[in-house]
């Protein structure tokens, strides 16, 4: 991950990883373009410092796991969707396409166990020590907030 980053108040913006990916995909190339398209089960593994962070969580929950993908390219601006060369050229802000400015990615993982501080997910396409830099719970309805 970069160096902190300077808002306009002048205030920095740092992102930490609370924990890395464990997981069977090792290669941009093995992993597919969707959860939904046959990804594996992994695991989250988290920091020490961040147990408490985890409290809470249980098996059968759904969660968004945001992650720094550290191996995207940050100079990207347009793709073609799904790689495709006959599609158009298109914003990477109007694409999931893991290379952009700023590379970070989201899951909607389903929680299936919980040790200490490994979390094994299902449906995560996250490469295998991808930086998870944070876990927040999916509400049912907006008013859950």
């Amino acid at each position: 991950m970069t160096g902190p980053a300077s808002g306009r108040d002048g205030a920095e913006y740092v992102l930490r990883p609370v924990g890395r990916v464990e997981s069977s995909l090792r290669h941009r190339r093995d992993a597919p373009k969707q959860a939904d398209e046959g990804a594996p089960e992994a695991w989250l593994v988290f920091e020490p410092a961040v147990a408490e962070g985890l409290r809470g969580l249980r098996a059968g929950m759904e969660v968004l796991v945001l992650t720094w993908l550290d191996r995207a390219r940050r100079d990207v601006l347009e793709v073609r969707p799904r790689g495709e060369p006959d599609r158009p050229l298109t914003g990477v802000f109007g694409t999931r396409s893991p290379d952009r400015p700023n590379p970070l990615g989201l899951h909607r993982v389903e929680i299936a166990e919980i040790e200490g501080l490994r979390v094994r997910v299902r449906r995560l396409e996250a490469l295998d020590g991808t930086p998870v830099v944070d876990v927040k719970p999916v509400l049912g309805r907006f008013d859950e907030r």
